[in-house]
Parts: structure tokens; C-alpha cells; sequence
């Protein structure tokens, strides 16, 4: 006799991912979509067109092949990749994450990140079964040197997670303080650059000094959101190891060949990100003008303390503007909303409905 559907779900599915919540993603139709730090930007009509037509002539009856290799030259001549370094491909810094837990899955292994942080962090080590220790920011979101070496010393985390900047408080950390991280570090430190298009300071110069560095970038913040590529580099015997783990077509051929598109026409984006960090300044201004307090940025994104986050959330919803409501996810991160940087006529929408939230 089979058993009921309630029965398999609670006997073969593993219990711990029965208590957990799926990732969350709000329903932004007709909205102003300003909760999830994607370039508000679209290709000109002309590279629209031009991008169609490339795409068109892709052969999408067979697998991934030589323009994966293809993209990872182009990804390392636009990151300017050290000589003597690999680089790998994931479908967003998602799945490295994740394959990353899945590389270092020894007993008794643990991954270590600062909170609050990027939630893929701890996600991945209970998903593959590993420990994760958070530890705290202090209360104006900076690394807790003590607190981070002391966890180190202790814990001997298998990966220490170093978001530059951070997500959701949008910093960058001081120098120093990573360094004596990654010094102490025993295992792997990988450095998450996500934001690098709007950052200030990159620790890919700094990466070459060490060997058990890798150093993650996204070309979702870059403009490509809906393309889905994150690549990963560090010295070429450790990324070759990490890579053994990776499923064998993980890219999809468009994908490949709109990243391809957009490397070629970087500068299009170069301009993109430069009007982003613009109108991230005339935001900070104009929040600071409203009597509210928010953290420096160096990213598409911007922290900032509202007198009642879910009244300000809700109302601006009710605007047809949605940001995200952060304020719940960590005790550090009481009053807060995430607001991301969008276009000069987003960010005019967004002031006004939070202004009248206020």
C-alpha cells in the first residue's frame, strides 16, 4: 500500500528542510521595483535588436561547448585576472555558494560569515549539512575584529565569507581588520565582491598575496540580472579542485552568448553604473534632508533607519514602490529598510511615497 503524500513528505524529506522557508521574492507587477539591487537600466534599442539577432542564430539544440571557454577568457581580461589564477562559472554567485559547501564538506566542517550578511551564506552550510557560525557586526556595521578572530580561533572555519561590500548595509569593511582575517583564517576566505561595479575599493590586487583567497563577482549588478552568471577566481590548482563539483553544463548557451554581448559592450554598462553611484549620493542627501539616518554606500543600495519600518514598507507598497523590509532579519538591522538605487525618476518616486510614510 503507497503511501500518502503527507506521509513521504514527512518521512523522506529531510527535517530540517521542512522547517526552513523557501527564499522569498515579492511580486513586483506594477510596482517601481526598488528590493533587490538590480540595474534599473535596459540595453538601447539598437543593442536590443542587436543582441536579439545574435541570439537567434544560437544552436539550441546542443549542449554548452567552446563559448563557455569563451566567456571565461573574456570575464578574465574584464576582471583583469592575475596571472597564474583560474576563474569558474556559476548561474549566479548562488550556485557557487553553494558548491563551494559542497567542496569543503569534511565532518565537522564549518563556514563562518559576519552578521547580518548575505543569507546564501548560512543557507548553504545547513543545506549541505555543515555548521554555521554568524557573527555579529557592531552596531554601526563594522567587522568585530575581537569577535571575528576569537570565532576563528575557535571554530576553524572551513570558509570565511567577506562580503566587500556588504549586503545588506551596503559598506565596505576597513583593510586592516581583513587582513588579520585573513591571516588567521585556516581555511579558505572567500571575498565576495557582488557590488564591485559601484564600489570604491576591489581586493583583487590583494588577492594574488595569498593562496587560499578566492575572490566571487556577479554580472547581476553588473546589468545582467536575468542572465544568471556569477564567476569565482583564485589560484588555478584550488579553483580547478572547486570546479570538479560543478555540473557540466551549468550555463546555458544564451546565457553565455548575452554575457559575451555584454562584455563587448561593457563601456554601455561602465556609463550605466557611473549615473547608479550619482543618483546614489543625491539619495543619501535627500534622505539625510528627511531627518534619516543611513550608512555610507558602496553599493547599488542604501541602509537606512525609518520610526516605523513596517508602517513605511506598507505604505510605500501602497505607493506602487517596493524596497525591502530588512528590519526583522537581525537585531542590528532594527528600523531598517533597503532601498535600492534606481533611476532619477524611480528614486523621485520612492522619496515621495517614503516621505509620506514618515
Amino acid at each position: 500500500m503507497s503511501a500518502t503524500l503527507d506521509q513521504l513528505i514527512a518521512t523522506r524529506i529531510r527535517q530540517d528542510v521542512q522547517g526552513m522557508h523557501a527564499y522569498a521574492v515579492q511580486d513586483s507587477r506594477g510596482m517601481v521595483k526598488l528590493d533587490a539591487m538590480e540595474n534599473p537600466h535596459r540595453l538601447p534599442a539598437a543593442l536590443q535588436k542587436e543582441l536579439g539577432e545574435r541570439l537567434a542564430d544560437v544552436a539550441l539544440n546542443r549542449y554548452p561547448g567552446e563559448r563557455i571557454d569563451d566567456l571565461k577568457a573574456a570575464l578574465a581580461r574584464h576582471a583583469q585576472l592575475p596571472a597564474g589564477f583560474g576563474l569558474m562559472l556559476g548561474n549566479g554567485s548562488d550556485e557557487l555558494i553553494s558548491l563551494l559547501a559542497l567542496a569543503c564538506d569534511l565532518p565537522g566542517a564549518t563556514i563562518l560569515a559576519p552578521q547580518p550578511g548575505f543569507v546564501m551564506y548560512a543557507m548553504s552550510a545547513q543545506l549541505q549539512g555543515l555548521k554555521f557560525v554568524g557573527v555579529d557586526l557592531t552596531p554601526d556595521f563594522e567587522l568585530d575584529e575581537k569577535a571575528m578572530l576569537d570565532a576563528i580561533a575557535l571554530h576553524q572555519p572551513a570558509i570565511v565569507y567577506l562580503a566587500y561590500p556588504n549586503n545588506p548595509t551596503a559598506n565596505l569593511w576597513n583593510d586592516a581588520t581583513i587582513e588579520k582575517i585573513v591571516q588567521a583564517a585556516p581555511g579558505f576566505v572567500v571575498i565576495d565582491e557582488a557590488y564591485q561595479p559601484f564600489a570604491s575599493r576591489s581586493y583583487l590586487d590583494r588577492m594574488a598575496k595569498h593562496e587560499h583567497v578566492l575572490l566571487m563577482r556577479t554580472l547581476s549588478k553588473f546589468g545582467l540580472a536575468g542572465v544568471r552568471i556569477g564567476y569565482m577566481m583564485g589560484p588555478q590548482r584550488l579553483v580547478q579542485e572547486i570546479d570538479k563539483v560543478r555540473p557540466p553544463y551549468n550555463v546555458s548557451v544564451l546565457n553565455c552568448e548575452a554575457a559575451l554581448f555584454a562584455l563587448e559592450h561593457e563601456d554601455v554598462f561602465a556609463a550605466q553604473a557611473a549615473e547608479l553611484k550619482r543618483e546614489r549620493a543625491r539619495l543619501q542627501a535627500a534622505l539625510k534632508d528627511l531627518g534619516l539616518k543611513s550608512w555610507p554606500s558602496d553599493a547599488n543600495m542604501i541602509l537606512v533607519r525609518v520610526p516605523d519600518p513596517a508602517a513605511s514598507f506598507e505604505g510605500m507598497k501602497a505607493r506602487k514602490v517596493l524596497v525591502k523590509n530588512v528590519s526583522r532579519m537581525h537585531p542590528l538591522l532594527a528600523g531598517c529598510l533597503r532601498l535600492t538605487v534606481g533611476t532619477a525618476e524611480e528614486n523621485a518616486q520612492m522619496l515621495a511615497a517614503l516621505r509620506s510614510t514618515l
